[in-house]
């Protein structure tokens, strides 16, 4: 055999091999019945937010009044209202628009615990104190009530704790949302010097509105 046959011979066995060993390269594994397979699932869960609300509470739910500046004709006993707070947790876009809130009080009779003749709440008095008020200036306490043993300050003012009365109010609530303000009053109880003695209770009623 002539070399160059032998040359070409072995060249075509060469790319034999080459082409051999391309038909042999690893596929793709798949899966046999019965293997298992998985997929990771996530969710992103956001927490749930509660909606603010408007609430009022106060520190105390009694108060003892004592004499103190009584003269010969009047005698007059006098306390402290316990805090009250105006705690608002509404965002902006929940309050209703145009919305104002107030809290009012009104007191019952002074009731005697022997029998005495009551004291009406005509002689029951406050002077509102705004102690934490933000710092809008939207949040005011509201106007000196006297008694009708007084002398006459305002027109209409000398009427006690009749009825309902000012103790705090907002004009705009929006502004003043996610916020909390305080107040308390000077309380005092007037009756004429020949009140009866022994000892008087009254029930001070405080309510929120919006």
């Amino acid at each position: 055999m002539n070399t160059d046959k032998r040359r070409r011979m072995l060249a075509a066995g060469a790319v034999g091999a080459v082409l051999g060993g391309a038909a042999v390269l690893p596929s793709p594994a798949l899966a046999e019945p019965g293997d298992d397979a998985s997929v990771q699932v996530t969710v992103d869960i956001d927490e749930i937010r509660e909606p603010g609300v408007l609430a009022l509470s106060i520190a105390g739910d009694a108060v003892a009044l004592s004499e103190d500046g009584s003269t010969l004709l009047v005698r007059q006993f006098v306390g402290t209202l316990p805090t009250v707070t105006v705690t608002d947790t509404r965002v902006a876009d929940e309050v209703p628009d145009g919305a104002g809130w107030a809290v009012l009080g009104s007191a019952t009779a002074f009731t005697g615990d022997s029998g005495q003749t009551p004291i009406t709440a005509d002689h029951f008095g406050w002077k509102p104190r705004l102690l934490d008020g933000g710092e809008t200036g939207l949040v005011t306490e509201g106007e000196e009530v006297v008694t009708t043993l007084d002398d006459e300050t305002l027109p209409g003012n000398n009427v006690g704790l009749v009825d309902q009365e000012l103790l705090v109010s907002a004009f705009d609530s929006e502004a003043v949302a996610s916020d909390s303000y305080s107040v308390n009053a000077d309380l005092y109880l007037r009756t004429p010097a020949e009140v009866a003695a022994g000892e008087y209770t009254s029930t001070l009623t405080l309510s929120l509105f919006e």
